[in-house]
């Protein structure tokens, strides 16, 4: 696979010029967004601390190493089937939710929860992996969840969102910055995971990244034209299904639901293919390049535009609420480019069937 030249972009420091905050989801009409679609490291002429594939250089070390993969989830099999894709009502009709189309897809497996800590640890430990977020030095982190010394120590953040920040030192294993770890949570999904690091990942343990057709047939649970993987009510029998926001966004999240922050995964119900955390606790990269145009015409096991500049990604995050980033529905949907790393952004991995 070519590399695309935000790949080899040199993350500069704190005069700015390493973001873009083109502010995607605060256009005119738009109405109010998280920021987080907008989280872009910038293309510059500078080079990339590492400009090989890295999920072409890791992917061979299953075959070089015996790999233990007792820590990989569990796959479920979902079989082919025709769905209903995007919907005709859409919640931020500039992210291309609709129109609602007929899809086919095939048979595939999906992972039942996002990829945690701990399994992201034993790929790192097998390999030696270094994501994208360690080798520019920084990634974006919800200036709620920063200590006042970290806090202390910044010198600037996203001016149209003023709670996210690049945060030196912040990566998977130092979710808020350099004065925190994952020593509690191993059963937490992974964080700060470029699109590259998801891709590093799936190909070493001999999946791969699901296409937003066949994420989107997942996260649906068998249920059709509904909102979210478990019907249209956000809260049946006044219980929570998903870690959201509750309270006033950015300022105060009262957790209602138990949880300021991600949560370990399968912490939630699970929707009616046995899939946990579709919607809410952390996005979840797709496959497929972003597009916001799309037709009517019945398609089979689309795999999105062959170029782009961005990646598709699903589910909304513990950040959602539907004042601010309504996105935590099955049809809703961003996007970020492929380098991009966030304390609300992990994946899980797919699979097709065995012949």
């Amino acid at each position: 696979m070519a590399l695309s030249p935000w790949r080899c972009g040199a993350f500069l420091s704190v005069i700015c010029v390493s973001l873009k905050f083109a502010v995607n989801g605060l256009e005119a009409g738009s109405g109010p967004d998280c920021g987080c679609s907008s989280l872009n490291r910038e293309p510059s002429e500078g080079k990339h601390p590492s400009c090989e594939n890295p999920a072409d250089k890791y992917s061979a070390v299953v075959n070089e190493k015996s790999s233990d993969h007792d820590t990989l989830s569990k796959m479920v099999l979902l079989q082919g089937s025709w769905f209903l894709m995007g919907t005709d009502e859409p919640g931020i009709p500039q992210d291309g939710e609709g129109p609602q189309r007929r899809v086919w897809l095939d048979a595939f497996h999906i992972e039942e929860h996002e990829v945690t800590n701990k399994q992201f640890q034993r790929f790192t430990n097998q390999t030696g992996y270094v994501t994208e977020a360690e080798r520019f030095g920084d990634s974006f982190v919800f200036e709620g969840l920063l200590s006042e010394d970290i806090k202390s120590s910044l010198s600037h953040a996203v001016a149209a969102a003023p709670w996210w920040s690049p945060v030196k030192g912040a990566d998977w294993r130092h979710p808020e910055g350099p004065d925190s770890d994952i020593a509690d949570r191993m059963d937490h999904p992974v964080l700060h995971v470029s699109w590259a690091d998801a891709q590093a990942y799936c190909q070493w343990a001999q999946r791969r990244l699901p296409t937003e057709a066949e994420w989107e047939f997942a996260c649906r649970g068998g249920l059709q034209d509904r909102l979210y993987p478990w019907g249209n009510k956000l809260m049946p029998r006044g219980q929570h299904y998903a870690n959201l926001w509750q309270g006033n966004f950015p300022n105060h999240n009262t957790a209602e639901d138990g949880y300021s922050k991600a949560s370990p995964v399968m912490s939630f119900p699970a929707n009616e293919f046995g899939l946990y955390d579709m919607v809410g606790n952390v996005w979840e990269w797709t496959a497929d390049w972003w597009n916001v145009h799309h037709t009517r015409d019945h398609s089979r096991n689309p795999k999105g535009p062959e170029t782009g500049t961005d990646k598709v990604k699903k589910g909304g995050s513990y950040m959602c609420h539907k004042s601010y980033c309504y996105r935590y529905r099955c049809a809703a949907r961003s996007q970020n480019t492929p380098d991009s790393s966030a304390s609300n952004l992990g994946f899980r991995c797919a699979a097709d069937p065995k012949l």
